[in-house]
């Protein structure tokens, strides 16, 4: 899925991160949501690597990364702990200053690297989010009933995780709809989701990101003290999705950030996988 990448694994101190690099030209990090991989760039990162040398890695805890221990304050699994580790792969690969792209929870790591590294990102771009205290200050009937697995993998451990780890593939069938079965996730991408999914010890650290996301991030951003994203900032979301039907995302965004434009691209959650080519060409445009 990946001709021509090479893969690297790369010690960023207290774990592991995954990567595949590829291209040639100006440093491109691609950044995955949940319940996915790298893989989930597959149908656009060659495209990508024509222009850019690209990174496609995998977040601490999801792939092939590594998995470290859980702390009780959930930081291990904090959007700050899982930025630091990706300014570390760049920085291994000699790039200090680059461009990044995150999908789901990986633009969510993507808003926190903005905010605690400026000065190493020139452009960024997240899709189909909007900022994480947004959610949770505008929970409704509609947002508990689409986004339930985040209410679901916050609860204690092991709740969740036993309960996923009795049969995961129903699970990530569950959460990525129809896609699989009518092949918009290819075959190949769903063995490798499931394949890195499934182990206990991943659906435990996965969950944990959650917990992270309702606890310790939300107390780093009270204490971002209204800082905005200086970098031009890219919002793309499936016009068929919950973001785009509950939220005016560009104008959320602006609340967030200096410099933001955006525009909507047919499908659902999964745009690389669901719209690549419009995908493709909105992210060219931008960081082209």
């Amino acid at each position: 899925m990946f001709d021509g990448f090479q893969r690297q694994t790369i010690d960023v101190g207290d774990t592991t991160i995954n990567a595949l690099v590829g291209g040639k030209g100006p440093p491109l990090l691609l950044l995955h949501g949940y319940p996915e991989t790298h893989v989930m760039w597959h149908k656009i990162a060659p495209a990508l690597a024509e222009r850019f040398t690209v990174v496609a890695s995998d977040l601490r805890g999801y792939g092939d990364s590594g998995v470290p221990a859980t702390t009780d304050d959930h930081f291990s699994y904090s959007k700050r702990a899982t930025a630091a580790d990706q300014v570390k792969v760049m920085e291994h690969l000699g790039h200090r200053r680059f461009m990044v792209a995150g999908h789901d929870r990986g633009a969510r790591v993507t808003h926190r690297l903005l905010l605690d590294w400026p000065d190493r990102v020139s452009r960024a771009a997240v899709l189909d989010i909007v900022p994480t205290p947004h959610v949770f200050a505008h929970v409704d009937k509609q947002l508990a009933t689409a986004y339930w697995h985040w209410f679901f993998l916050i609860q204690k451990a092991d709740f969740p995780e036993r309960l996923i780890g009795a049969d995961p593939e129903y699970y990530l069938r569950r959460l990525l709809g129809s896609l699989a079965d009518a092949g918009t996730i290819t075959p190949e991408a769903f063995a490798e989701y499931l394949r890195c999914f499934a182990p206990q010890v991943r659906i435990h650290a996965t969950s944990e990101d959650y917990r992270a996301g309702a606890s310790i991030d939300l107390e780093h951003h009270k204490t971002d003290n209204g800082r905005k994203i200086a970098c031009p900032l890219l919002v793309l979301w499936g016009e068929k999705g919950l973001v785009g039907r509950m939220y005016e995302p560009v104008t959320v965004w602006r609340d967030w950030a200096d410099d933001v434009r955006g525009h909507a691209v047919p499908g659902g959650h999964f745009l690389p996988e669901e719209a690549p080519r419009e995908t493709l060409e909105a992210m060219l445009a931008f960081f082209g």
